[in-house]
């Protein structure tokens, strides 16, 4: 039969597994490091993916495809041990419990405090559920190395983006783009390192917040190599 389907443009996708998450019929596998529809039956056409992928790399077309099957999605769904969309278990999206402090900050013990997985922005799906109504901390992967309290003050309470725009191939901005446009975000704090390279991380969150078109606060705390603090 004629219909609507997703086409995934293979050289455009960067990889993250965003759709595969975002899927809910689990047409989409990752495979080699690139998104495929692996199960036209099991694509409805509505195209929940599209705005989950941060490179526009989803489209839909009209063609000759196998007719949506409701029953066989959830047969699959009932299923106790499904696979993971990404093949990866690193990469599984999932929140982490806490349990909140009092304490102050100058007394707190040190303690974990990051609240979900995973943190690398590359990875991270853009609609995972615990970025709604999230304070976002958007670091350079260094300063937690280079700031010996960086959980106490800047993990705690947050949900954690990292990267290095020096190491990592491309740029953040339409990831971090299309978290902002498609979640609550009540605020951003971008943690980055005195060094120049590091102000690739601080830019790529300007263009998002601007390319978003939302008023959110947000605010740059630089962490020099000897772990100071600058505002």
């Amino acid at each position: 039969m004629i219909r609507k389907i997703i086409k995934i443009d293979e050289e455009k996708c960067n990889g993250c597994g965003a759709c595969a998450e975002a899927c809910h019929e689990g047409a989409i596998e990752m495979i080699n490091g690139k998104a495929k529809l692996t199960r036209e039956d099991y694509c409805d056409g509505l195209g929940d993916c599209l705005p989950a992928c941060p490179t526009n790399a989803i489209t839909f077309e009209e063609r000759e495809a196998p007719a949506y099957n409701e029953a066989a999605v959830l047969a699959a769904k009932n299923k106790v041990s499904a696979p993971l969309p990404c093949g990866c278990p690193g990469t599984q999206s999932k929140a982490i419990k806490r349990e909140s402090c009092n304490c102050s900050t100058a007394s707190a013990p040190a303690s974990n405090q990051l609240r979900q997985w995973p943190v690398q922005i590359k990875l991270v799906p853009v609609n995972a559920p615990y970025f709604n109504g999230a304070n976002l901390l958007v670091a350079a992967d260094c300063t937690a190395y280079a700031y010996g309290n960086f959980h106490n003050e800047f993990i705690r309470g947050r949900i954690t983006l990292i990267g290095c725009p020096k190491l990592d191939e491309g740029d953040y901005t339409d990831k971090l783009t299309a978290i902002i446009r498609n979640n609550e975000i009540k605020s951003v704090t971008v943690v980055r390192m005195e060094v120049p390279c590091c102000g690739g991380i601080e830019n790529a969150v300007k263009r998002a917040l601007m390319a978003s078109g939302k008023f959110i606060p947000w605010r740059v705390v630089t962490v020099t190599t000897d772990g100071r603090i600058v505002e």
